[in-house]
Formats: structure tokens, C-alpha cells, sequence
């Protein structure tokens, strides 16, 4: 079950307030980045590209409390380099829960399954754990061999002591359709997951391979394939994505992306426009929604930067906005239900 009944229901709520209130711009994830200091070099983050200084200091938990509060958003995600490496990082969750916030706690898994006593399985946590295929596939993308065992080990330990588990993947331009569909048949039968998050990887400027993004047109195509089973009703995957953002993958929904829709906060604040692209910060979420030029952004304002990007932290939100409207909430609902 990648979203419960509860939580759907809750961002329901929470998206239906904002509306009724006339805010026409709100979050529904905060991407809330407490370090940057990582155990892995993947080629395409570059997270780990800051200055050592930068990579050595940590946000507090009263400073992570203090932007969750901030923001509002009904979910909390924590990626960053890697969380689990933060030395508060239960004490940043607990905090998280207690709020009713549903937190999903990104990892590379390499420190998971020695991590598990300090957590307790909750129906508002979810360890989304870092994988980009199967054995030869995911440990090319974190540049270490049997980086996938330690994974696969970690989320089956998760598993039986009863937490949700989901994964995150993200596909790049040498990805292969069936080698996709056999990671996803791995994922839901051998693992047992709870969900899959999927997204194209994206060229932005810090990452140090800038060869294998994909492009729009290659996104579209490639996608179409790889949910071929899925669309045809012939493999039942369970993604943790609205069934409106795999359509927009597809190539069958024109949307524009929504950068305040998943905010990132992290040392240096609120960072503009987007997790992607670092063109400054603000000091509070407020300050970023009116100082920042959001007409510079997104597909329909010609800037070069967004032109092929196509990644969940941008359209998720809009596909959620989308599944509000008449003709789109009762597919909306049923996917969910078909999960539950």
C-alpha cells in the first residue's frame, strides 16, 4: 500500500482547505534536506559536491521542526545526502510523527538495517530506499559493487520487523524497458514493497555525469514501454505516484510543473525555484512564494533549464492538483482503493 486510505484522505482534506481559503500556492511535500554529507558518490546527484565545511554541519531538529511547521505540507520527505548518517535523525522522525506528519525517510539503505532499533514502525513512516534496478543496474548508478545486497538485505529486515518500505528509482537514458519491468516484478513479488516512486533522471548543473539524463521525447518513449504491462492491466505494480503523473511520463498529459508544490529546505534555507536547480534562497517558505519569479520556471517559460525535465518533484504536484478535478477524482480514488 504505497498511500494508505488515511493519508490519502488527509492530503484530500488538506488540498481541498487550501482551496476553499484561496491559496493558489501551497506544498504538499516538504523536501526537507537535514545534511548533505553522503556514504555513496552517486554519479548523478551532486549533492556531495559541496565544500567540506558544508558537508560536515547538519541541520538541528529544532531547525527541521521550525520548517515543517513553516510549510504546512501534510508530508515530509528526507532526503539528502543520506539521513541516516544525521546523528538525531530518530529524534528528527519522532518529532515529524508526533506533528501526524507522514514522513518518508529516503535512504541508499547502507546504514538501514543497523539503524532499525531506533525507529518504530508507524503508519506515518516509510523508509524509501534508494534503488535504480536490479543488481548491475543500481550498483553502475552508486558507483559500488554490492551495493544492492546491502539493500535488498536492509529492506527485507524492515519488512519483518513491520515498517513500510518503499522504493525510489530513478531511470536514465541507458535504461533498458525489461530490465525495469523485472526490478518492478522484484520489487512487488521477492521484496514485498509498499510502493514504488519512479522519475526520470534529469541533467541539472551540479551532477557530475550529464551524459545519461534523459530528454523529454526519450522520457515519453521510454516510459510508454515500460508501463506497457502496466497499462494493459497484464502486471499489477503498485506505484507511490498519482495514476496522472505516470500518464504525464507517457507522454499522455500536457502539464507544467509545480516548484512550490515540494519545497526544499536545507542548510541554506529555502531554495529557489526548486530542489533541482540552486538560484538562491530564501529565509522562510512565505519569502519564497513572493520573491520568487515563478514565470521564469517550467516548461511553458522557454528557460532551457526546464525544458527536459520531467521529474517528480516538479509534476507530482501538479498531477495531485489535477486528480482533484471532477472527471479525475474517481480514478484517483479506485487507484487508491485497488492498493488498499
Amino acid at each position: 500500500m504505497a498511500v494508505t486510505l488515511k493519508q490519502a484522505a488527509k492530503i484530500g482534506g488538506y488540498v481541498i482547505k487550501q482551496k476553499l481559503q484561496g491559496r493558489k500556492k501551497f506544498a504538499l511535500t516538504l523536501m526537507l534536506e537535514p545534511l548533505f554529507r553522503c556514504n555513496l558518490a552517486c554519479s548523478g546527484c551532486g549533492k556531495i559536491q559541496h565544500p567540506v565545511e558544508v558537508l560536515r554541519r547538519h541541520l538541528t531538529p529544532e531547525e527541521c521542526f521550525k520548517a515543517v511547521d513553516e510549510c504546512g505540507a501534510p508530508v515530509v520527505a528526507i532526503p539528502g545526502g543520506e539521513p541516516l548518517l544525521h546523528p538525531q535523525i530518530d529524534e528528527i522522525v519522532r518529532g515529524l510523527i508526533a506533528r501526524k506528519k507522514f514522513v518518508y525517510l529516503c535512504t541508499n539503505a547502507l546504514r538501514l538495517e543497523q539503524s532499525l532499533d531506533k525507529f518504530t514502525p508507524s503508519e506515518y513512516l516509510s523508509f524509501s530506499v534508494h534503488l535504480d534496478g536490479l543488481k548491475p543496474a543500481h550498483d553502475k548508478a552508486v558507483a559500488r559493487e554490492g551495493v544492492f545486497e546491502i539493500a535488498v538485505s536492509a529492506i527485507k529486515a524492515a519488512k519483518a520487523r513491520g515498517f513500510r518500505v518503499t522504493t525510489n528509482t530513478t531511470i536514465f537514458n541507458d535504461a533498458k524497458a525489461d530490465e525495469v519491468q523485472a526490478f518492478f516484478d522484484f520489487a512487488t513479488d521477492e521484496l514485498g514493497v509498499d510502493g514504488m516512486m519512479i522519475s526520470p533522471g534529469y541533467p541539472y548543473e551540479k551532477a557530475p555525469d550529464q551524459e545519461h539524463f534523459l530528454h523529454a521525447a526519450q522520457t515519453k518513449a521510454l516510459f510508454r514501454e515500460i508501463f506497457q504491462p502496466y497499462t494493459s492491466k497484464t502486471k499489477k505494480w503498485n506505484f507511490n505516484a498519482s495514476p496522472l503523473f505516470l500518464d504525464f511520463l507517457m507522454g499522455e498529459k500536457d502539464y507544467d510543473c509545480t516548484p512550490w508544490g515540494m519545497p526544499s529546505y536545507s542548510l541554506f534555507g529555502w531554495q529557489r525555484p526548486c530542489y533541482l536547480l540552486g538560484e538562491g534562497y530564501a529565509k522562510s517558505y512565505q519569502e519564497l512564494l513572493d520573491t520568487t519569479d515563478w514565470s521564469k520556471y517550467g516548461h511553458k517559460s522557454g528557460n532551457p533549464k526546464c525544458t527536459d525535465c520531467m521529474v517528480h518533484c516538479g509534476f507530482e504536484p501538479t498531477a495531485a492538483d489535477d486528480s482533484m478535478r471532477i472527471g479525475n477524482i474517481w480514478r484517483s480514488m479506485t487507484t487508491v482503493l485497488g492498493r488498499n
